[in-house]
């Protein structure tokens, strides 16, 4: 009987040393220790505490006491989406590195990260669904955000890392929303360290899978924000907000005052996924009050024309803006904006204004970018023109 139980011991002891190994090889596979602690988080003194009290009092604690140059760094729930936060080509151990090797913190002067929204098929979308949010501190004060997806490898330089866990999302907008340039950093330089802080605050809000993350960009995009602020603001909108930025920027595009702003909100909508964006475009090129803002509609319509579903809306929107727009500037623009769709499409097109239009400032538009083509149907419309 003695012998039976100890058989049983020894049995029941080993299945718990392999449910705990389990445990441990599923939490490497998703790119973090038990810790939270990323396990490609290398060449660091790691240094992990819980921010369960609150964010803000551990952060602060840690930055008032650091007397060395350090980071601290946390993870995040991350928005989903088939893309990569990680140092971009040339940033690495060579030229030949793309997205997701090995990322150096220490004497990079990259601040932001790159998007890759065609990640390789090996990458593991389970490692994509956490943020890295890194602040590198110097003097007790911070001098650097930096983001990053769970599935890169960090090289901290041998510097000390401070690992917070248990930190609430919404916390963490809070805090990065305090490193965001206000009204007096208006006038400073664009590569001030209060606007490179801004748009490494921003571009980690962004990143946040919580609705305190709409919040927060919404407020920036305010019209009583510095309108560099709301123009930074916006782009995240629509890269990263999905449906409910689209429809933040879709409500800005039609009705802000400032043509500045319009403008770059007209990008914003362009870089947005949601399948509204086209439409939108083309209501901003149609009855925009700016010829400027109808202009940069059209470019960026052309733009969009490179996914076949968009094609014929936004060719059938230029050709109406060359025909029916009061303003030849913009006429102008929608000639190029069809020298910007695919050759196929835009070519014939150009072809047909250069010879049938009735404004001499648009044809020969026409037919210089026909010239910039390079196409054979371009060189017989030319020869056809000068045969006659």
């Amino acid at each position: 009987m003695t012998l039976t139980l100890n058989r049983m011991r020894v049995q029941a002891l080993l299945v718990a040393v392999v449910s705990i190994a389990a445990l441990l090889g599923a939490a490497r596979a998703m790119g973090q220790t038990q810790t939270g602690v990323p396990a490609h988080l290398v060449n660091a003194r790691v240094e992990t505490r819980s921010a369960a009290a609150g964010l803000e009092q551990a952060f602060r604690a840690i930055e008032s006491a650091q007397t060395e140059p350090a980071w601290i760094a946390y993870a995040v729930p991350a928005v989903p989406g088939r893309h990569e936060m990680c140092c971009g080509p040339y940033h690495g151990d060579d030229a030949s590195e793309t997205c997701c090797g090995r990322c150096r913190l220490e004497g990079e002067s990259h601040d932001g990260f790159t998007m890759n929204d065609h990640a390789p098929e090996s990458v593991k979308l389970e490692a994509l669904s956490r943020a890295l949010i890194l602040f590198r501190m110097d003097g007790k004060k911070v001098e650097k955000i930096r983001v990053f997806s769970s599935d890169c490898e960090l090289d901290a330089g041998g510097r000390t890392v401070h690992w917070l866990a248990d930190v609430k999302p919404e916390d963490s907008v809070r805090l990065l929303a305090s490193f965001v340039a206000g009204q007096k950093a208006q006038e400073a330089d664009e590569d001030s360290d209060s606007w490179r802080l801004t748009d490494g605050a921003l571009a980690a809000i962004a990143v946040h899978a919580d609705p305190a993350a709409d919040t927060a960009l919404e407020q920036f995009v305010a019209a009583s924000q510095p309108e560099r602020l709301r123009e930074k603001a916006a782009f995240w909108l629509g890269a990263e907000r999905g449906r409910r930025g689209f429809e933040v920027l879709d409500r800005l595009v039609r009705h802000d005052p400032s043509d500045q702003f319009r403008e770059k909100a007209v990008f914003a909508i362009f870089v947005s996924h949601e399948s509204r964006a086209t439409d939108t475009l083309i209501d901003v090129a149609r009855n925009d009050s700016s010829g400027h803002v109808r202009g940069q509609a059209l470019f960026w319509l052309a733009q969009a024309a490179g996914h076949k579903t968009e094609e014929g809306k936004a060719a059938t929107a230029i050709r109406q803006a060359i025909d029916n727009d009061p303003e030849t500037e913009v006429k102008k623009k929608a000639v190029f904006a069809l020298s910007q769709l695919p050759k196929d499409q835009g070519v014939p097109l150009l072809i047909q204004v250069a010879r049938n239009n009735h404004n001499p400032a648009v044809r020969k538009q026409a037919m210089f970018w026909l010239g910039q083509s390079g196409d054979s149907r371009a060189l017989a419309f030319f020869e056809d023109v000068l045969s006659h």
